[in-house]
């Protein structure tokens, strides 16, 4: 399906939030943006810089987006860091820095940033870049997608040093904020209704999908749709599931595909598969790159969602279950707890026997799933939105040219 032009989202957002951002853009004409990660394939920063980059050039802004290179070496110290930025115990020792920063310096030298007037550097991957930051006037953003809350303090020094010399910082959450001498900005992350992942689709296709993977959807289903990660507790899940299936006869979906940056994601798939075992009830599904209908439509047939996620840095899978009216079910960490209002979008949890017992609730008692779903779908509207983000990014680009508070809520 082609990539939806600006008008398209009128339908959704309405006429004025549309003029709103072409307004904002016309203040912004020619101005070059670069967008820098370490993947264009899987996990939610790939996704919302795919459809950013096309509506920025739409609006008339020059944005380009680069995703730096590495060896099986890097992507291992950077899964390192990124859980030992969560808060897990890690054991970082100067080759692992050293590594680090030889990739970051390698990448610096095929970039150039001399012509641009806002360089966003989404994650701690490329944080080095800044490095390059003398070639040009440009201003500088460190978009941090992931909770830095509690971070491995010997790494956050390191990495500090680097995020000091940024012009601003983008969290997605307020917990996330560090004590920091510049700007610090919060925007949550979004979804782009229009896409393959969230569209409305024909019943017959939810349909085929689900027999294609042996799923009765004459009987309730559970699903949780994220990558393979041990901070997902995806095995945390499936003691749930089957803590469930004692009452009510009920059946599991642990889907989600990998990230070319995370080489852990296999190992964990093969967990879940084990943990899994022959049970017939339990589908366990690596999906491949690009597989965004069927992703849609194992959630469209799902009953709820739930994403038990021990730590996260926003959790898009949640805003993309809430916009299509599913109940979702979560723990409150990280920018879950900006999307799950308890009672009002969803059910929040704190323990696998509370996660079992909210399972049991919600498939009891399909009146109030429905209301959590109707609810969420509306909270989602006005607040997580590929609309909203790109209003806001252009936001910052202005807020960078007339400075205000410290910490500034767009």
């Amino acid at each position: 399906m082609a990539l939806a032009q600006l008008e398209d989202y009128c339908e959704v957002i309405g006429g004025a939030e549309l003029e709103e951002i072409k307004q904002l853009a016309r203040r912004l004409q020619g101005a070059r943006m670069a967008h820098v990660n370490s993947t264009s394939v899987g996990g939610g920063v790939a996704e919302i810089l795919h459809r950013m980059v096309p509506l920025l050039g739409e609006l008339g802004i020059k944005a380009r987006w680069d995703v730096i290179k590495g060896g099986d070496d890097f992507f291992n110290v950077t899964k390192l860091f990124h859980n030992a930025l969560h808060g897990k115990a890690e054991e970082i020792t100067e080759d692992m820095y050293q590594i680090f920063l030889d990739y970051n310096r390698r990448n610096a030298q095929e970039l150039d940033f001399s012509d641009c007037d806002c360089v966003f550097i989404h994650d701690p991957q490329p944080v080095c870049l800044i490095e390059k930051r003398e070639q040009g006037p440009g201003r500088w953003i460190w978009r941090c997608h992931i909770d830095i809350s509690a971070p491995h303090q010997g790494l956050w020094e390191f990495l500090r040093k680097y995020v000091e010399q940024y012009d601003g910082v983008i969290i997605s959450s307020p917990g996330f904020s560090q004590k920091l001498p510049i700007y610090q900005y919060l925007i949550p992350p979004s979804i782009d209704p229009l896409a393959d992942k969230n569209r409305e689709l024909h019943d017959d296709f939810i349909n085929g999908v689900l027999e294609k993977y042996g799923i009765d959807r004459s009987r309730p289903i559970v699903t949780q749709i994220s990558r393979f990660d041990r901070f997902k507790d995806p095995l945390g899940l499936v003691e749930a599931f089957k803590k469930v299936r004692q009452k009510i006869d009920c059946q599991l979906i642990l889907a989600g595909g990998g990230a070319t940056d995370d080489p852990e994601g296999l190992l964990v798939l093969e967990e879940v598969k084990q943990s899994a075992g022959n049970d017939p009830d339990i589908h366990v599904i690596h999906l491949p790159p690009g597989a965004d209908l069927e992703i849609n439509a194992l959630v469209r047939g799902s009953s709820l969602i739930v994403q038990n996620s021990v730590k996260e840095g926003f959790g898009l899978t949640v805003s993309e279950a809430m916009w299509k009216a599913k109940p979702v079910i979560s723990r409150p960490v990280g920018g879950i707890t900006q999307q799950v209002i308890q009672d009002v979008t969803g059910l929040l949890v704190h323990s696998t026997e509370g996660l079992a017992f909210a399972i049991r609730s919600l498939l009891a008692n399909p009146e109030k799933a429905a209301q959590l779903g109707k609810n969420a779908r509306q909270f989602v509207r006005h607040n997580f939105l590929i609309t909203r983000h790109l209003r806001r990014y252009m936001l910052v680009m202005l807020a960078l040219r007339n400075p205000g508070q410290q910490v500034i809520n767009l």
